[in-house]
């Protein structure tokens, strides 16, 4: 042991060979009972159909994840580690809000060991604060965070290494009021309008001060980016300790931001046309929605993965080194599967702990009645799964009808985020049906290799590490996977690291690199259990 500390708690799991992947829904019997209803005349105008968010997260840090549901109404539901919730929404206090909330971000922006929550929305925004897993409470207004004209995703990301505290970035969307057009005809059918009819919003960058208040540095950072954005992602994916913003834009160039001086962090240039990552390969615009970073080939470098429209590639943006993308949406495969949906929520996971990273993808159309225009479409959409083939030229295979998907109802599919809520080392899945009931897709893989999954505590920089690369290495391979909340669409993830270890049951080197610049580095680790690795030498309990 080099630096750090960590301390562990075990589950075993019988045999370790590896075997297909199953999900199933078990959101119900889980006791999420939550329905998202669109109010208003049909057809839906674009503000009716953006989606909804949620999210898994430890609010009472009890070592167990929970789940938000964003809504018109908010909902959490307290999760027991054995695959049941409770729904807690009033004794914690969310019951009292109520507003055109879409989406949510979750970080640990005070350092108290309490995950606190930002709300976005149409119109509003909420910071809430997590008073001790008892209660939360806004403090949007003496925090200094205003009101969102349309907020989409937010990320938390802490910008500057010298400061162990996480800004908060926000997307937003278009203008768009009563007095905006708010049908469009297609093909003689009135509908919702595309994004382009609308004026694209800047985002905003709020800077923590470290006291609970918040400044907008937006225009200095140069963080406004392109607009309309949809998705944003956090990573330091060239490894030289600044934290790059991804930002997913609807039908405009997809947004890179890169610190100019990593030593201050204080301001970005946007490298998203230099770094081929603002169109697909063919040179053109997409609908951007949801975004996820992740080493999918195993190179040790994080690529992006980039949800679109109908009829538009999925792209899967290679980490050439240097700051350079390619576009392998169409030699991976995901590109073309998914080119018939119009796909919101994305992210990737390790499904069967094999070390290669899956991707899971939610799709629902934009317009209510695109049947009337065109009868090979429908609004409700089936939720896909691709897995990695894991060998040679990396290749995704569409294997929804083997691992439960094809059971799954068609939904009108937004939010996405990943988690293993009942720590059984399997990562599952939750959905958002935005005109419908949560899907809770438990990870039913009856006989996966062994995992390690990583709690990070960081000490001289933000409390959870978000930002920080790990890199574990065992049985002569080596994978680097990065700590975030953020990404998908609207959503947010268990912040716990996870690695699949295959056959192996152990983990001879993990190595943390911290955002502040420090590392941490452990020998001999043994697998099949969550560790908390923390910065400095105090003993976690």
């Amino acid at each position: 042991m080099v630096s750090g500390c960590y301390s562990a708690s075990t589950h075993t799991d019988g045999e370790h060979n590896l075997q297909s992947v199953y999900f199933r829904d078990r959101a119900t019997e889980a006791g999420l009972h939550y329905t998202w209803t669109i109010d208003g005349t049909r057809p839906l105008n674009i503000l009716q159909t953006i989606g909804n968010g949620c999210a898994f997260l430890d609010f009472n840090a009890d070592g167990n994840l929970d789940v938000l549901l964003v809504g018109r109404k908010l909902a959490l539901y307290e999760g027991d580690g054995h695959g049941h919730f409770k729904d807690v929404t009033a004794a914690v206090g969310l019951d009292r809000f109520d507003g055109d909330f879409l989406g949510c971000a979750v970080g640990d922006y005070d350092n108290d060991g309490w995950p606190d929550i930002y709300i976005s929305g149409y119109r509003t925004g909420m910071l809430l604060h997590n008073e001790k897993g008892r209660k939360f409470t806004d403090r949007s207004d003496e925090a200094g965070i205003p009101p969102q004209p349309w907020g989409t995703s937010a990320a938390w990301v802490q910008t500057d290494p010298m400061r162990p505290f996480l800004d908060l970035y926000i997307c937003n969307y278009c203008v768009f009021d009563r007095s905006s057009k708010q049908l469009c005809p297609d093909n003689g059918v009135l509908s919702s309008c595309g994004p382009r009819f609308y004026t694209p919003i800047p985002n905003r960058l709020y800077r923590n001060m470290g006291d609970g208040r918040f400044q907008d540095i937006t225009h200095e950072a140069g963080a406004g980016a392109t607009g309309r954005a949809l998705g944003v992602a956090c990573a330091n994916f060239s490894g030289n300790g600044g934290q790059a913003i991804a930002i997913a834009n609807d039908e405009e160039p997809g947004d890179l931001l890169l610190p100019r001086n990593p030593a201050e962090l204080l301001r970005y240039s946007n490298a998203g046309q230099k770094a081929n990552v603002a169109f697909d390969g063919n040179g053109n615009v997409h609908g951007g929605m949801g975004i996820n970073w992740g080493d999918y080939d195993n190179d040790g470098r994080l690529d992006l993965l980039v949800a679109t429209f109908y009829n538009e590639e999925k792209c899967l943006y290679h980490n050439d080194g240097g700051g350079s993308f390619t576009d392998r949406s169409m030699q991976t495969g995901v590109g073309a599967y998914g080119m018939q949906y119009v796909t919101f929520g994305a992210a990737f996971l390790d499904s069967n702990n094999n070390g290669w990273l899956d991707i899971v993808l939610s799709n629902g159309h934009v317009q209510d009645n695109i049947h009337k225009i065109d009868p090979a479409l429908t609004y409700r959409e089936p939720s896909l799964f691709l897995t990695n083939s894991g060998v040679g030229p990396i290749f995704y295979h569409d294997t929804s009808n083997k691992t439960g998907f094809d059971k799954l109802p068609r939904i009108v599919g937004r939010g996405l985020a990943i988690g293993d809520y009942d720590n059984d080392g399997r990562q599952d899945v939750l959905i958002v049906d935005s005109e419908g009931s949560p899907l809770l897709l438990h990870n039913e893989t009856g006989v996966a290799g062994h995992w390690l999954g990583v709690r990070l505590k960081g000490l001289h920089c933000n409390r959870d590490g978000y930002g920080a690369l790990v890199l574990a290495e065992f049985g002569g391979r080596s994978l680097l996977r990065h700590c975030h909340s953020d990404g998908s669409y609207l959503s947010s993830c268990d912040s716990r690291v996870h690695f699949g270890l295959g056959n192996s049951k152990s983990v001879d080197k993990i190595t943390v690199h911290w955002p502040d610049g420090t590392s941490s580095t452990f020998n001999g680790i043994k697998g099949d259990r969550y560790i908390t690795i923390c910065q400095g030498s105090e003993v976690i309990g």
